[in-house]
């Protein structure tokens, strides 16, 4: 029998190998980023593991795919819960973005420290809205409903195999091949001709929306190795020829801690694809819808932490728009130099950032009793902190890559009053609650100080 998370690592490594047949510049990526990741190892020993093992970090993918409609998108939820994926966080690119990119999303990926440890394979996944007025008028919307709802993007046999996967956290060899056989194969590139005209008429509103209510298919969008150094990274990329974007999203680079996630792509490439005409003709012509990201995790931020987070990004944008002319991002590390804490003990201390505290099994005995403070605790020798990765992603930086890489800004009527979507609404969209990223990594905290309160023992709880 084929466990969930053994099916979870050998779709990644299937979809991985498809994705690379089909991109070859991501197989580009994926060595340029072992290269990286093994330099840094050696220069940096055991601190370069600090955020996870070198085996997971060069294992470690995310995918992108997109989808049309909140039954396209239960779908997925099937699918992805037979390889013991969740959905976690709610993500509104559309007020992230500045240009028109007219979906929400979640990401679904393992929750428990163990499944994470095993393969944390996540695959962030984005929905159209149509109804939203500010991109889609009622008739546009009618004929895009029209068309959605008349396509099916996955068989009813592979749903039958994840249902069968997820209500028995497993699957005989034989069903295992066959599922994955057929989820790779949903997320190929379909050489089944398009709609030139629709296709077009779509563009003219986005990009994304051509890519996603344009074809009768969904594809994986990009494919994410994961980095130590995505800063070297990106020079190494640029000197073998490959067209990067712009800049890196995220956090700048600066002297302190690695937090939350940095990404950064290449740009998305002309693929042949069939066109046909409304004659009926097909012709060859190309798209640019797919390309290749790479990101560098660092540290899962509190509520606090990424309030602080959000309050620098909207500083940087208010400095550089008094100064166009200057390095913005030079502007953002000093000013993450001047207000973010520079070492993981400030973070942990003033309640930054998420650690996973444990008790020191060697501290020499000198006679005094633990005390029950977090800052005493770590200052005196009794617990060492270490550092939860962010497993999650940021809006502005996710729409930042989508926006990098489409060919214009597309339209959109900010005049109109656009359709609200939550957290909540998704969830019951899906049937199946979207978890809180901030709820997972609070647990995973308080599990561990709970944990060092009954091994010293404490007098009470850690404050």
């Amino acid at each position: 029998m084929i466990s969930q998370w053994q099916l979870r690592a050998a779709f990644a490594a299937r979809l991985s190998d498809m994705y690379g047949r089909e991109v070859p510049a991501y197989t580009t990526l994926v060595d340029v980023s072992r290269e990286v990741n093994e330099d840094v190892l050696r220069a940096r020993g055991a601190d370069a593991e600090r955020l996870g093992s070198i085996g997971r970090v060069t294992a470690e993918r995310h995918g992108a795919i997109r989808v049309g409609t909140p039954g396209e998108l239960r779908q997925v939820a099937r699918i992805f819960g037979a390889l013991g994926m969740q959905p976690v966080g709610f993500y509104d690119l559309r007020e992230a973005a500045a240009s028109a990119v007219p979906v929400v999303s979640t990401a679904f990926r393992p929750v428990e420290e163990e499944e994470l440890a095993r393969n944390p394979f996540r695959v962030f996944t984005s929905m159209l809205t149509p109804a939203d007025p500010r991109f889609f008028d009622a008739g546009l919307r009618s004929r895009l409903e029209t068309f959605l709802a008349g396509r099916e993007l996955f068989p009813p046999e592979l749903l039958t195999l994840a249902d069968r996967a997820a209500g028995d956290a497993e699957l005989s060899d034989a069903d295992a091949e066959r599922f994955l056989q057929l989820a790779v194969r949903a997320f190929e590139l379909s050489a089944e001709p398009i709609d030139k005209a629709w296709y077009e008429t779509l563009e003219k509103v986005s990009a994304v929306a051509a890519d996603i209510g344009g074809v009768r298919s969904t594809h994986i969008n990009h494919l994410t190795p994961r980095v130590l150094d995505i800063d070297e990274l990106y020079r190494r990329m640029t000197e073998r020829g490959i067209e990067m974007i712009d800049a890196i999203q995220g956090p700048p680079a600066w002297d302190g801690p690695d937090l939350l996630l940095r990404q950064t792509s290449f740009r998305a490439l002309a693929e042949p694809r069939a066109l046909r005409t409304p004659d009926g003709s097909v012709l060859s012509g190309a798209l640019r819808v797919r390309f290749g990201e790479v990101e560098a995790r660092g540290i899962a931020l509190t509520r606090d932490g990424r309030n602080l987070y959000d309050r620098l990004l909207a500083r940087v944008d208010e400095q550089a728009a008094c100064h166009p002319e200057a390095d913005r991002t030079a502007l953002a590390r000093a000013l993450w130099t001047e207000h973010v804490p520079g070492s993981e003990r400030e973070l942990a201390t003033q309640g930054l950032a998420y650690f996973r505290y444990q008790v020191v099994p060697d501290r020499p005995a000198d006679g005094s009793r633990p005390p029950t403070r977090l800052d005493e605790l770590l200052d005196q020798g009794w617990v060492r902190a270490e550092p939860l990765v962010y497993e999650d992603f940021l809006p502005r930086s996710a729409a930042g890559i989508f926006q990098s890489n489409l060919t214009d800004d597309g339209s959109r009527n900010n005049d109109a009053t656009g359709i609200a979507y939550d957290s909540e609404w998704l969830s019951g969209a899906i049937d199946r609650e979207v978890l809180d990223p901030f709820d997972l990594y609070e647990e995973q905290q308080n599990r561990s100080l709970v944990q060092v309160a009954r091994e010293l023992p404490l007098n009470g709880p850690v404050a």
